[in-house]
């Protein structure tokens, strides 16, 4: 039974592999609402992100920002939290000519975002499902996560690197499998392809790994298969992160706690929120 899944496993990669097709997935528009409607303001973004002599705004102007905030001057959007979620939405939003403010209780990553596998991988295990369920909704997805992955490298090369990945076979089959499906990722990947995935014999393999072990399952290792998967330093690119949104124009500002709402009498809704400056907190207590 256990020989008649694997032949039937590798009967599908093998016909996925001459089906599978690179397709480039166009850059979503802007939105028809979108404030900023792209053209110059994008551009004047990009040029201040990418100039090596901008300066975040110091956290002084951050407050007064904030603070600046009123019924006739709202804010279009608060984000509370800091970590990778709410940092991405402030850049995404304050990118479509929102007015965005950013709290973050303690530290910018001091939560979840500091606890990542710090992996930017692009989908491998996705490309098992589209291949075996024929689902091509799980192949877009490995197409987009492929290009993210690249995408986040070019842009933070000094917090993100190409990772090698080892598989270990103990049976031939194994090696074959794994050399097949890894190379439809590699195909899958097209420009975006971060390094060639290859087979390494056993003597190769303990070479490149010593610490590898030969035998396992009173199996002897046959070789590996080594692919390409990203890394990054969650916390510092998130720091970063938090960074281009105020270069951006958003209001970012950690160890700010949000104490309570402010809700319309009328009809209940938010309309602003209480915020207590932590660090002028503790100033006052020491």
């Amino acid at each position: 039974m256990a020989t008649a899944i694997r032949l039937r496993r590798f009967g599908a990669i093998a016909a996925a592999s001459g089906a599978v097709y690179y397709t480039l997935l166009s850059n979503p528009s802007i939105s028809s609402n979108d404030r900023s409607g792209g053209g110059p303001f994008l551009t004047a973004i990009k040029q201040k992100i990418t100039d090596p002599f901008s300066v975040v705004p110091s956290r002084n102007v951050q407050e007064s920002a904030l603070m600046g905030s009123s019924s006739s001057n709202p804010l279009d959007i608060l984000v509370v939290g800091g970590g990778a979620t709410g940092c991405g939405v402030a850049l995404d939003a304050t990118t479509r000519g929102l007015r965005v403010g950013l709290v973050e209780r303690e530290d910018f990553s001091s939560g979840t975002s500091s606890r990542s596998t710090k992996l930017i991988h692009g989908g491998v295990r996705y490309l098992e499902k589209a291949i075996f369920n024929l689902d091509y909704g799980q192949l877009k997805l490995v197409f987009h996560a492929l290009e993210e992955r690249k995408q986040v490298i070019d842009n933070a090369p000094h917090l993100c690197h190409a990772l090698p990945c080892m598989t270990p076979c103990f049976e031939w089959f194994e090696a074959i499998y794994y050399w097949i499906g890894l190379k439809m990722y590699d195909l899958v990947a097209g420009r975006h392809l971060l390094h060639l995935s290859r087979y390494y014999s056993a003597q190769e393999s303990v070479e490149l790994f010593p610490t590898l072990a030969r035998n396992g399952k009173d199996k002897t290792l046959k070789g590996t298969v080594v692919y390409y998967d990203g890394q990054m330093n969650d916390s510092r690119l998130n720091v970063a992160l938090a960074c281009t949104a105020a270069l951006a124009g958003a209001a970012v500002l950690n160890h700010a706690e949000v104490i309570s709402f402010l809700r319309d009498e009328a009809n209940g809704r938010i309309i602003g929120a209480h915020i207590r400056n932590n660090i002028s907190v503790c100033r006052q207590g020491i």
